[in-house]
């Protein structure tokens, strides 16, 4: 329970923790991605998530990320600036005996990026951020010295957004009623 509020839930649909139930607190702007958009996604991103490093932008209840270490990646860093879903994604890698699998960094996304310290680089980053905060640009425009040469990026944002998402190339996308997602590939 965060925050005194009963929480939703979310389950990770595939790989060794399918099933697994993640919480969604009742936290202004937390949208987890639909389970038929994460299994789009997921079905893009099987050849090449074995063993990738990811990041996982405004986490949330980090169901991107645990997604895609349950499917193969080897690690994912998730960022998540609000402390009580920073503790809970805490408590949901300890309760998946995820290890040095998941990191959680609590910390704001923008502030993170502005940091570089990593020593491996990022294969694929998650930048689905809260709506109403309009982040899409700030983050794209800060992510590059994080990333792999041929890095993959993943986008959701409303459906009626115009994103420029320069140096990356679309390589699939598609579209609910109120949301549009993309896998795009660094060029």
């Amino acid at each position: 329970m965060l925050n005194g509020v009963a929480p939703g839930v979310v389950r990770i649909i595939g790989g060794r923790w399918r099933g697994s139930k993640l919480p969604v607190a009742n936290v202004a702007g937390l949208r987890p991605t639909a389970d038929r958009v994460r299994e789009t996604l997921f079905n893009w991103l099987q050849p090449m998530l074995g063993g990738a490093h990811v990041m996982d932008l405004f986490a949330g209840t980090g169901a991107l990320g645990l997604e895609a270490v349950s499917r193969g990646a080897a690690k994912a860093v998730l960022v998540e600036r609000d402390p009580d879903l920073a503790a809970s994604l805490r408590a949901t890698a300890t309760r998946l005996h995820a290890g040095d699998a998941v990191e959680v960094v609590g910390d704001d996304a923008l502030h993170w990026l502005a940091h570089p310290s990593v020593q491996k680089k990022f294969d694929l980053v998650f930048l689905d951020p809260p709506f109403a905060a309009a982040l899409w640009q700030p983050a794209l425009a800060a992510i590059a010295p994080w990333l792999a040469d041929d890095a993959w990026l993943y986008l959701e944002s409303p459906r009626e957004a115009v994103i420029a998402v320069d140096g990356w190339v679309p390589h699939r996308e598609g579209h609910t009623r109120d949301v549009s997602y993309a896998l795009l590939r660094r060029y």
